[in-house]
């Protein structure tokens, strides 16, 4: 994800926390507020990114919030029959179907459309997710021993997790469930721990009902089941339902097709209790010499330039880059060039854009936008993440 992206997306979870810290404490007109700008950075991200994989859930975010605003804007005795649950204890069989809807309303559920072709490089990574879930999926009486249920991918940022976890549900032809974490901590949406209950059941029921296999991503698990020294009672209490539902997945004696994958990129928050529910603990690098050089062929061949351009060569100039950060460098310079061709067709006096040409990009582009451009990981960063692997990978 770019820079642009990751500051917007950043600026809309600020927003939904602080509305909905407001609407805990009643204050409708702000928590409106909140929802709101939530919902414009959401869309100014989706409008500026069309082609971001997560752009589904963002959707979801922003109709889920508009829905609320809905709710929001209602008198207090119809607000208060339907659905808002501060202090309504009633937790009958509409109860519970209103929850199932505001759960279905903050997951993506569907069939993605990702092959492992689009996730350039990985191929250990590739294989470990093969070993613990495409070949159980396809052949489960081979696997006399039962198989890893629980996968943990940790890494850099920007290197390709849920790529990853996509794919692989695309490679089994399984439902892909892709939770909010912020969502499920959300006080209005119901108890935290009962989210985490019905989106186990959720995942379950599919694999049962349909009989296909469904693989659960919660990301950026430490925020919701991070290691803190200031937890409050409602964190422990979804520390434990996820713990426990774990606990079911991994029971062999079920041969249901549900997996979870959790990726984080703080692996060192989470405690050993999260930790041993994880047979496979895999390591997301940052890309390989060889990597970089294919992930820039694929950008350099949607690209107007000259033959200077070499993928091989900015592969070279660009060690400890992530596979996000080669992205934003190839949209940079072709921002540049793009903003050149405006400019001179103004300085020109042709609005209408005639009698001017889009120029080919050229190496030296490139470099001008590395030498600004610096690694959105740091040595240090890498050094943890090493560390860590040390002591608790499990591929």
């Amino acid at each position: 994800m770019s820079s642009a992206a990751q500051a917007l997306e950043g600026a809309a979870g600020k927003y939904a926390a602080d509305a909905i810290r407001q609407d805990g404490q009643g204050d409708k007109s702000g928590a409106a507020a909140s929802y709101q700008r939530a919902i414009d950075a959401l869309e100014k991200l989706i409008q500026l990114f069309p082609e971001n994989t997560l752009n589904p859930v963002y959707e979801q975010h922003c109709e889920q919030y508009k829905k609320r605003i809905s709710e929001l804007h209602l008198p207090s005795d119809s607000f208060s029959q339907n659905g808002n649950n501060h202090g309504n204890s009633d937790h009958g069989s509409s109860g519970q179907t209103a929850s199932n809807s505001n759960l279905e309303n903050m997951i993506i559920k569907e069939k993605p459309n990702v092959s492992w072709k689009e996730v350039i490089g990985l191929e250990d990574v590739k294989i470990a997710l093969r070993e613990s879930i495409v070949y159980p999926a396809k052949k489960p009486e081979l696997f006399t021993l039962g198989w890893p249920r629980g996968i943990l991918l940790y890494g850099p940022p920007g290197c390709g997790k849920t790529m990853l976890a996509a794919a692989t549900a695309s490679e089994i032809n399984g439902y892909f469930i892709n939770v909010d974490a912020a969502s499920m901590m959300s006080k209005w949406l119901g108890d935290a721990e009962k989210n985490v209950s019905q989106l186990f059941h959720m995942a379950r029921d599919s694999s049962k009902k349909e009989n296909v296999p469904v693989i659960m991503l919660i990301d950026e698990v430490d925020s919701l089941l991070g290691n803190s020294q200031n937890e409050n009672g409602g964190e422990i209490r979804v520390k434990n339902q996820f713990l426990t539902e774990m606990d079911g997945v991994n029971d062999k004696g079920k041969n249901l097709q549900t997996y979870v994958i959790a990726a984080t990129n703080k692996p060192w928050k989470l405690d050993w209790a999260f930790l041993r529910r994880f047979s496979k603990r895999i390591y997301i690098p940052l890309p390989s010499l060889e990597t970089r050089q294919n992930l820039f062929s694929s950008y350099l061949s949607k690209l107007k330039k000259d033959s200077s351009v070499e993928a091989p060569q900015l592969a070279q100039l660009i060690d400890g880059y992530s596979a996000s950060d080669i992205r934003d460098i190839c949209q940079s310079v072709q921002l540049s060039v793009i903003d050149e061709f405006f400019s001179e067709a103004e300085s020109k006096g042709n609005p209408d854009l005639t009698h001017v040409q889009l120029r080919d990009i050229t190496m030296d582009d490139f470099k001008k936008t590395i030498k600004r451009r610096r690694p959105s990981v740091s040595p240090g960063m890498i050094q943890e993440y090493s560390n860590w692997t040390r002591d608790f990978s499990a591929a």
